[in-house]
Order: structure tokens, then C-alpha cells, then sequence
């Protein structure tokens, strides 16, 4: 059941005929920031966006779920496809969003000396990615396919526009992947951009991400008489040190160096305050450079023959990290190399070095770049706000980053 607090912060979306392009962004970033849209709670935001979708008569809109696609039929002789995910983690103490006058003490000091003088947007999910997010559904609206001298803008590919919900949690959710799965028809193109935060720089490929549980067994007693049984937490210790005694490496690939990490993110066992344990699992993360497939991550971890994969239970480790000990897979996504030589990666490229003087770096995370690299779609990472900032509880946008990504994209898209 979606949450009330979703149905209740959705506004219409919209900004007033005679706005400046500055007032329009911005109100398209309070409209898409005001709207509560963690994970399972996108329906009323999806709603609204495609509501404001269908207001553009140069548009074809369509839905599956939660997830909008809005194209045009310009009759142009390639596509672009802009994406971004409506959904943001859970809210800590930073919602609803607000913005922060200059000297406000709320402002982050390095934001603060990269942008003096500049107001900022705080709130959760204002870098990941609700400001990308406003400057999609502003092209959207402004990219009509009408000559300039009949006062529009008529640009050089026809666009494809996907707004899709789930991209915080497990990969099975995910809104493109379903869209894919369901209607790949919608999601054909030459090129696409994933308006993940860069601080408007390219960021290529991705790292590509497995969760699994390692898991240990035990036999369970009364505390008070422990010898009759095995304490499954404490033969946890050889996974923490196994983990601790981990060092990341840094991966070139193609020219761009990616940083792998294996950790653990969460740890449960125990029946009882007064019961020895008899299972204890840890959730582990490793996040691989786009030199591995899935497979072959997997077989760093567990062994190439483990035998684990997603829905099929426990297995024991035959090989890898972690050796010996039970193993269920609980997550999986590949990586993708940075397919930065695409001519049209190439050109965005050269644009944004002009615009920001930055050169395009591996983005360190999982993004939906994968998912397009898996269909053949050459796709980088470009949009708003900094990659640092996202998912911390002061997660904030300087203003003028949404003029710096819509004056990148409008003029690629246009020239």
C-alpha cells in the first residue's frame, strides 16, 4: 500500500508561461523534490509526471507500472535516450526539502566554497537524482520539434524519455528492467544518458554489484550451560576478519580506473538473549570492475562450481573469499565497460570538457548504463550534483547546476 505521505506531496507539475528558463527549473526541482517517491512509494510522483507528459503534444507517452516513456516522432535520423529513477533511499531527518540561503549553516562548506553565494536545494534526493530528473522533464517540455523561427526548439535526434521507479533496491524491481522485459520496442535508440550525479562531468561504465549472504551454523543451547552447544556468531569472526583483511584494488579498464570494494553491510543471528546461536549470516557487497562478468565475480567470492544463484538457497563455498562457509545469493547485477568510443560518446565528451573542463572518469558505482550496454546501447552517466552526496543525510544541489546540465544537453542535442 503506498505510503500517505506519497499521495499527499505530489503537486501538479508545471511552471508559468512567461518563466525564465532559471524559474522553470526550479520550479520543476521543488514540484519533483516536494514529492515523497522512497522505493514502493513512486505511484502518485509517476502519476504527476505523466500528467505533465501528456500536456506536451509533441510527445508519445506510455506506461508500465511505475515507469513513464515519453518519445518523439520527429523523423530524425537517430535516438537518444535520457533516463533517470524517481525513486530515492529512505528519508533521515531531510525530508521535506528546503532551500538554503547563502550563509545558511546548513549548507556544506565544500559546497559552499565550490558555489559562494549560491542558493542551494537540501532535502533527500537532490543530487540522486530528482534535479536530473527536473532537467529531463524541462527538455521534455521545451525540446518540441517547432524551428526556431516559429519560436521552438527542434532538436537534431528524437528523444526518448524514461522516468522508471525501483532502482534503490533489489534488481528484480527495477522499473526499465521491466519496460525492457515487457515492452522493448519502447527503449530502442543510438545512444542513452543516465542522469546519475556527475557534477555535470561523464562518468563511463559502471562497476557491476553481487549481495549474498556467507552463512554459518551452529547448535543451539542454553546459554547457561554453553558446551552442549556451537556458537554460530562466533565462527562469524573468520568472515569479519576474512573482510577486514580485504584491500580494494583499482582496475583500469579502457583508460578509466574503477575502484572495487567487498564489505558488509548488515549482520543477523541469534534466537534469543539467553540461547546460543545456531545460524548467524552476513550480507556481503562486493562491487567488481567491468573487467568481470557476474560469473566470474561470483568465482572470486565462492568458487566457480558453488552452485549458488538467485532463488536456489544455500550452497557451500567451494573456492574464493570465502571458502567453506554456506553461501546464498541474494542480488546480481553485471558491470559494463565505459563504451566511451561511441561517436556520439565521443562528441558528448569533447562538449563537456569545453563546458567544464573535465574529463571523463569511471563511475564507481552500479548505474542502469549496464542494463543499456546489455541491448547494445552505447550509455554514459551525466547529470546533476555530486556522486559524494548522495544517500548522506545532507544531501543538497547548488541552483546552478541545473542551468550547467541543461545548457550541456540542450546545445548536444540541438547542434
Amino acid at each position: 500500500m503506498t505510503n500517505e505521505l506519497a499521495r499527499q506531496t505530489v503537486n501538479e507539475f508545471g511552471f508559468e508561461a512567461d518563466a525564465t528558463r532559471e524559474q522553470a527549473l526550479a520550479a520543476l526541482l521543488e514540484q519533483i523534490m516536494g514529492a515523497y517517491s522512497v522505493s514502493d512509494d513512486e505511484g502518485p510522483l509517476a502519476d504527476a509526471i505523466e500528467r505533465f507528459l501528456r500536456r506536451q503534444p509533441h510527445l508519445t507517452v506510455r506506461r508500465h507500472g511505475d515507469t513513464v516513456v515519453a518519445s518523439t516522432d520527429f523523423g530524425k535520423a537517430r535516438r537518444v535516450i535520457l533516463a533517470g529513477h524517481i525513486d530515492t533511499v529512505p528519508v533521515i531527518d531531510n525530508f521535506p526539502p528546503r532551500w538554503l540561503d547563502p550563509g545558511d549553516p546548513l549548507i556544506r562548506e565544500d559546497v559552499a566554497s565550490a558555489h559562494p553565494g549560491e542558493r542551494v536545494l537540501w532535502g533527500r534526493g537532490a543530487t540522486d537524482m530528482k534535479a536530473s530528473d527536473a532537467v529531463m522533464l524541462y527538455l521534455a517540455a521545451a525540446l518540441n520539434g517547432i524551428p526556431a523561427d516559429k519560436g521552438g526548439i527542434d532538436p537534431n535526434y528524437d528523444l526518448t524519455y524514461v522516468f522508471y521507479d525501483h532502482e534503490e533496491v533489489a534488481a528484480e524491481k527495477n522499473g526499465l528492467r521491466k519496460v525492457v522485459e515487457s515492452h522493448p520496442d519502447w527503449i530502442t535508440g543510438d545512444f542513452a544518458i543516465i542522469g546519475e550525479p556527475t557534477d555535470c562531468g561523464i562518468e563511463g561504465g559502471c562497476n557491476g554489484t553481487i549481495r549474498f549472504d556467507v552463512i554459518t551454523h551452529g547448535v543451539a543451547a542454553h546459554s547457561a550451560r554453553a558446551w552442549m552447544g556451537v556458537n554460530a556468531i562466533h565462527k562469524a569472526a573468520d568472515i569479519l576478519n576474512r573482510l577486514a583483511a580485504y584491500e580494494p584494488a583499482d582496475v583500469e579498464v579502457d583508460g578509466l580506473v574503477y575502484r572495487e570494494g567487498v564489505n558488509a553491510t548488515l549482520i543477523s543471528g541469534g534466537k534469543g538473549t539467553n540461547v546460543i546461536p545456531d545460524e548467524c549470516r552476513v550480507h556481503v557487497n562486493y562491487r567488481f570492475a567491468p573487467d568481470k562478468t557476474i560469473a566470474e565475480a561470483k568465482a572470486l567470492m565462492m568458487g566457480a562450481d558453488c552452485g549458488a544463484e538467485l532463488g536456489n538457497g544455500e550452497h557451500e563455498a567451494t573456492g574464493g573469499m570465502f571458502a567453506g562457509f554456506g553461501i546464498e545469493m541474494k542480488d546480481e547485477s553485471p558491470s559494463a565497460r565505459p563504451g566511451m568510443d561511441s561517436p556520439l560518446a565521443v562528441s558528448l565528451a569533447r562538449l563537456v570538457k569545453d563546458r567544464t573542463g573535465r574529463e571523463p572518469l569511471a563511475k564507481l558505482g552500479w548505474t542502469d548504463v549496464a542494463r543499456f550496454a546489455i541491448l547494445g546501447i552505447p550509455a554514459v552517466n551525466l547529470g546533476a550534483g555530486s556522486p559524494l552526496l548522495a544517500h548522506k543525510h545532507d544531501e543538497q544541489l547548488p541552483e546552478s547546476e541545473l542551468a550547467l546540465l541543461t545548457d550541456i544537453l540542450g546545445e548536444w542535442l540541438t547542434r
